[in-house]
Parts: structure tokens; sequence; C-alpha cells
């Protein structure tokens, strides 16, 4: 077998092809419930230092 067949099959072979799509598929899934969980823990931080700042004016007054 000469290298130019060999590159030709390389170049044809698509086997892997689908575990790296799904792959890209998981990161990109991942990347995104990752953003949204960190969204909600940056409002939530602020919902109970507002909680925590109105409970204690409450008890002062």
């Amino acid at each position: 077998m000469n290298l130019k067949a060999a590159v030709k099959r390389f170049v044809a072979d698509e086997s892997g092809l689908s575990a790296v799509e799904y792959g890209l598929l998981a990161a990109g899934i991942v990347l995104g419930i990752t953003t949204f969980i960190s969204g909600i823990g940056t409002n939530l931080g602020t919902i109970f230092s507002n909680l925590a700042s109105d409970v204690s004016s409450a008890a002062k007054g």
C-alpha cells in the first residue's frame, strides 16, 4: 500500500466523527448550564443580602 492510498483512506474515514460531535454537544450543554447557574447564584446572593438587610432593619425598629 502506498502513501497516497493511505492518506485517501484516512481522509474518507468518518468512524470517529460522531464521537467528536457528541463531545462538542456535551461541552456546549455544560457551558450553557454553568452560565445559567452562575447567573442564578448572583441573583440569589443579591436577594438574600437584601432580605438580611430588611430583617435587620425590622428587628431594630
